[in-house]
């Protein structure tokens, strides 16, 4: 019953009545305030998540979430290995590799890259690499081709890369190792011709302009490399949950065997994102504390006008907790109002920037095409919790200065 008396009462002073038209503006001001800083919090909270993740998205399309390497040596017996790993709880799928840094060399031009030797059926449940690709088909890649009357092996290019070579599908490059053979006259470079069998596009410069891809065969028979591989990617049920996965696989592998996942490998990307977003929120929640001293103002202005009205209640045997409790009310409906009308035009605006894409970004300079917002169910309620908490914070000394009003004294010229 109490509880009905404080709740009927508080409402009854949030309906300010004409003469009390200031206060009532004061109270609309200050859930305007809140609601402002709640909607621009789910926003650049929304936008930092859907680009952290676009971002990220990008990044293990053409990397795998665990990478297994050897320590100064090639895996043998991989085959063996990937299907013991597949059997480890959380992951989905492995693959075998070769890496090592080549020279590329055109009819026109010449370039260095990262060279990848990947199981053509393997490597696309692991990697994006069939998605990324523009022209050619990924399982053909093992195919001999025949150009000029020669077989030769094919190979993938970066989307960038061919730009930089002047290379088509269907047209030949060299492939140079520097891990070449020792003759009578010094080191040999290692070479052999591939055919551009597809190009690839992963929407990352870097990997685009740096990459190609050949079958894990011609790898080994071009690196002199039989029967090893230089690791083993695989691919996680989990995303953002690889660490137990990495710690089951480092204790079912030996010693001689590295094992990262995508979060140590792209540790300070990772770290930095992380701490960008966390310090967006701090400073934007400087808005909502800036609208909890609007809710400190109106309160305290109604204190003051409601001197009498206090005082007859405490006359009446309204307790000081009653009297706290009235105004801690009002405080907290209008942290509520503002948060709950932040949080729907907060959403509201995210869900036109995905539908209609009305910011759009420049594609030579950013590596998505417009902006994503994507609202995380963590982020809304901790956005949530922290407003109107801090708005029940506000509430505490207007609600103390009332408690403390004495009957006589409010009562004494009435």
């Amino acid at each position: 019953m109490t509880g009905s008396f404080e709740v009927f009462i508080a409402g009854r002073y949030l309906r300010a009545k004409r003469k009390q038209a200031f206060v009532s503006l004061i109270t609309l001001i200050s859930i305007a305030g809140v609601a402002i800083g709640v909607m621009a919090l789910i926003l650049v909270l929304g936008v930092m998540t859907g680009f952290t993740d676009d971002l990220l998205e990008k990044i293990l399309g053409t990397n795998s979430h665990i990478v297994i390497t050897g320590y100064g040596a090639g895996i043998e017996n991989y085959d063996r290995t990937c299907t013991n790993l597949e059997q480890v709880s959380g992951v989905a799928a492995t693959t075998p590799f070769i890496m090592t840094q080549v020279m590329l060399s055109s009819k026109t031009n010449i370039s260095g890259a990262v060279l990848q030797g990947i199981d053509p059926h393997g490597a696309g449940r692991v990697i994006s690499i069939k998605e990324n690709l523009i022209q050619g088909e990924l399982e053909k890649l093992a195919d001999r081709h025949t150009f000029d009357g020669k077989e030769l092996p094919g190979i993938i290019v970066g989307s960038e890369l061919a730009k930089a070579l002047g290379v088509l599908t269907g047209s030949v490059l060299t492939v140079v190792s520097p891990t070449g053979l020792l003759s009578p006259t010094g080191m040999v470079p290692r070479w052999k011709k591939f055919l551009v069998t597809g190009l690839f596009e992963s929407g990352m410069y870097e990997y685009d302009s740096s990459m190609a891809y050949i079958s894990l065969e011609a790898a080994q028979q071009f690196l002199k490399m039989p029967n090893q591989a230089s690791g083993i990617w695989i691919r996680v049920n989990d995303v953002h949950n690889t660490t137990p996965v990495t710690h089951s696989i480092r204790s079912t592998l030996s010693p001689q065997y590295h094992v990262r996942d995508w979060k140590e490998m792209h540790r300070n990307l990772y770290s930095a994102l992380k701490l960008e977003k966390t310090a967006m929120f701090i400073i934007l929640i400087l808005i909502i504390i800036v609208a909890a001293f609007s809710i400190v103002a109106t309160l305290v202005m109604m204190v003051n006008e409601k001197n009498r009205e206090i005082a007859i209640l405490k006359s009446m045997g309204a307790t000081a907790g009653s009297i706290m409790k009235i105004f801690m009310f009002q405080g907290l409906v209008i942290g509520t109002v503002g948060t709950l009308l932040g949080l729907s035009a907060g959403c509201l605006l995210a869900w036109l920037q995905n539908t209609y894409e009305i910011i759009k970004l420049a594609g030579d300079v950013y590596y998505i095409p417009s902006l994503t917002v994507k609202i995380n169910f963590g982020d809304t309620l901790l956005v949530i919790l922290c407003t109107i908490g801090i708005s029940f914070i506000a509430t505490i000394y207007p609600a103390l200065q009332a408690a403390r009003l004495e009957p006589v004294e409010a009562l004494r010229y009435e």
